[in-house]
């Protein structure tokens, strides 16, 4: 993955093939499979092109139907299913070798005024700057070096809240046994580009938000005990926000069951509720090769 937050907007620049076609590059990684965020983003990025001026992304539902090959481009294919007065409405196909591995509807709004309301930021979330790093907390918790998750993470600033990582040092609660808060923003200044941080947001909320339907089971994303895939993902935005300020990531994993895992979060910037965020995913025991 990208190792750096220049090498991220790079893989963001994607080539126009023709009208509602696109083609995007494939990040240096040693992981086996595309990551999931970059498709995200780059099929969101795919969309964004193809909209009127003045509408930005205000939700997604993507399905995950396929592993990304990291050797292959990705094609994403839109159809603009409608325009209308304030709403625009486009479908995205990812393709590889012929095949669709993913699918996207995004719906993209222009600004106007309406009613407002918002949860509150919770309590306790601490400092970000004082907050252990994602590299740190998994490094001990899985064994494997540091800059293993730097080389592939290095374009995001992660922080677990609480010092022993996922769900850990936060209060127990009863109600919600599966839980993780986190700081996250991208690692370096962004252009000044709302739509280019939508994109951004996308790429970072598939990177943890599975792993907190792991909390009470003792295991996190990235052990070699877990087999673990996101299957699909949706995202809701609701106000301006900037993906190079901190973003507190607060995940709720309401149930696991039969191999999946179901999570959904709240992000807040500044005390402000900004995003919603779902995802369903395969969680399992890995299998002992022979």
């Amino acid at each position: 993955m990208p190792q750096s937050l220049d090498e991220l907007l790079d893989l963001l620049e994607l080539e126009r093939i023709e009208d509602g076609l696109f083609r995007a590059r494939q990040p240096r990684t040693d992981l086996q499979r595309a990551f999931g965020g970059q498709v995200l983003a780059q099929a969101l990025t795919a969309a964004g092109l193809t909209v009127p001026e003045g509408r930005f992304p205000h939700s997604l539902h993507g399905y995950f139907l396929l592993e990304g090959r990291i050797d292959t481009p990705i094609v994403y294919d839109v159809d603009a299913i409608r325009d209308g007065g304030s709403f625009s409405t486009r479908r995205v196909s990812a393709r590889q070798n012929g095949k669709i591995i993913f699918y996207m509807s995004t719906s993209f709004h222009v600004d106007e005024d309406g009613f407002d309301h918002a949860d509150p930021v919770p309590d306790g979330v601490g400092d970000p700057e004082s907050s252990p790093s994602m590299a740190e907390v998994l490094s001990k918790l899985t064994g494997a070096p540091a800059d293993r998750w730097t080389r592939e993470w290095g374009a995001l600033d992660v922080r677990y809240v609480g010092n022993s990582g996922p769900g850990g040092g936060l209060e127990a609660d009863p109600r919600h046994p599966a839980r993780a808060r986190l700081w996250i923003k991208t690692d370096g200044e962004v252009p000044d580009d709302r739509f280019l941080h939508s994109c951004l947001l996308a790429y970072a909320s598939d990177l943890t938000l599975l792993g907190a339907s792991l909390v009470p089971h003792g295991e996190v994303l990235g052990s070699p005990r877990v087999q673990a895939a996101s299957i699909d993902h949706a995202m809701w935005f609701h106000r301006r926000f900037r993906a190079d300020d901190w973003l507190l990531y607060d995940q709720v994993s309401p149930s696991a069951s039969s191999g999946l895992g179901l999570s959904t979060a709240r992000l807040f910037q500044r005390g402000i509720l900004i995003a919603d965020v779902a995802q369903e995913g395969l969680i399992r025991r890995a299998r002992a090769r022979p």
